[in-house]
């Protein structure tokens, strides 16, 4: 996709901002109120720190399979911080109620280790080990686990990027200064085999199509200058073309891409600073951003996409993750519907970790001390009329997003998800 314009006029015009409200001004407090606070705040403070440095290092992230069928992860047996055992663990997502299995060897794992599951049950996990990364393949036999070893690459530092549509591969990408090397480590016929050379700095890493053929990077040319991002054909030997070019010198990162619709979820400075925004594969219709996605001190990443809507990019529901001080929760959108609805995250949820089923329901993979491996399933709520939303009568210009004009959208509270419209949670008994 090559990003004719910006929706709304060029990128000079979209970089007006909103005017920010005053802030009231505070009432002042009497001396002895004044230090109370003040104390209260410094003891919540000493709290936290010291709840930050008890607490044991997190998880090696929670990677799921394309179709959503098993998911593994890195966890830790329990016992005093510092001293926790971390080992493999495979989640069985796609059966009537999830379970997990641990895949633990003769020693423990580093908490740096990466893993990512495979079509077939197995686990690749990724070992550095000095200045090598060791490539192995995991799964249960009877009470053990068996381990496949794969091979070592002479990289001090790779990346897995998310597991190939084929549910076969495994690539990983180690980024250099002057150009990054793009390895098949899982899949290939003799062990790890590195696949493309791609100048500059490279980073993410996102599948455009249901082959595994072509990939979507963030590079910056060896250079310097804006990041922008390129697709790789591994059919031709890692062949670079450009995908998004917003502006000249803006950056434009891809974050997520459904193959089925085309629809893209990519983050770009070209508005005047930092948006999400969302495209069409292969379109040259003008890349918008949304501003019910514009929200005050927070974060907010796509990581899922609804599939199977041919031809409907509009119509997909996004599941967003959200990232302010109370912590993480979860968003809904729909390009069409241009309203974010925001929900509680299950106790114990992954931030990030989730997939959607053709029919719009959102799975969101969660662990906690009640629960040790459960998905909570949460319907695709339905969007209101535009007009309901803004309190206007008609729409924008050209069926457009809200102008800069408008107010912007605030943090709402997330609805608890035992209020929101979920078919329930499934969990082991």
């Amino acid at each position: 996709m090559t990003a004719c314009a910006i929706e709304g006029g060029s990128a000079g015009a979209a970089a007006t901002a909103d005017p920010e409200a005053e802030p009231e001004p505070e009432e002042p407090k009497e001396p002895e109120e004044a230090g109370k606070a003040e104390e209260a705040e410094a003891s919540s403070t000493g709290a936290a720190a010291r709840s930050e440095a008890d607490a044991p290092p997190p998880p090696g992230g929670f990677t799921l399979t394309a179709d959503g069928a098993y998911a593994a992860r890195l966890t830790a047996a329990p016992g005093p911080p510092g001293e926790r055992a971390w080992y493999p663990e495979r989640w069985t997502l796609d059966g009537p109620e999830p379970y997990a299995v641990p895949l633990p060897l003769d020693q423990p794992e580093e908490p740096d280790s990466e893993v990512a599951p495979l079509a077939d049950g197995r686990v690749l996990i990724r070992r550095r080990v000095a200045d090598r990364q060791m490539f192995s393949l995991l799964y249960p036999t009877g009470p053990g686990t068996g381990e496949l070893l794969l091979g070592a690459v002479g990289w001090a530092e790779m990346t897995l990027l998310p597991p190939s549509p084929d549910g076969r591969c495994v690539y990983a990408l180690a980024a250099g200064e002057d150009h990054a090397s793009l390895w098949l480590v899982a899949g290939g016929a003799f062990g790890p085999e590195e696949v493309a050379r791609i100048p500059g700095r490279c980073s993410g890493g996102v599948w455009l199509d249901r082959a595994g053929r072509m990939l979507a990077l963030n590079r910056q040319e060896p250079g310097g200058g804006p990041v922008k991002a390129v697709a790789v054909d591994l059919g031709r030997q890692g062949e670079v073309t450009p995908l998004l070019q917003i502006a000249p010198g803006s950056d434009d990162r891809l974050l997520l891409a459904d193959p089925d619709s085309g629809l893209l979820l990519l983050r770009s400075d070209a508005p005047g600073h930092d948006r999400l925004g969302w495209g069409v594969l292969g379109s040259c219709l003008p890349v918008r951003f949304p501003e019910c996605l514009r929200l005050a001190d927070v974060a907010v990443t796509p990581f899922a996409v609804q599939p199977g809507q041919m031809l409907m990019p509009e119509s997909c529901a996004v599941a967003l993750r959200i990232d302010g001080a109370p912590g993480s929760w979860v968003g809904v959108w729909r390009p069409a519907g241009r309203q974010l609805h925001q929900f509680a995250a299950p106790l114990g949820w992954v931030p990030g970790a989730g997939y959607w089923s053709r029919d719009g329901v959102l799975r969101l993979p969660y662990a906690n001390g009640a629960t040790p491996c459960g998905v909570a399933l949460l319907d695709a709520p339905e969007d209101a009329e535009p007009s309901s939303v803004t309190g206007r009568t008609g729409g924008g210009e050209g069926g457009g997003e809200p102008s800069t004009a408008d107010a912007a959208p605030v943090v709402c509270k997330p609805v608890p998800l035992g209020q929101a419209p979920l078919h329930g949670a499934a969990r082991p008994d």
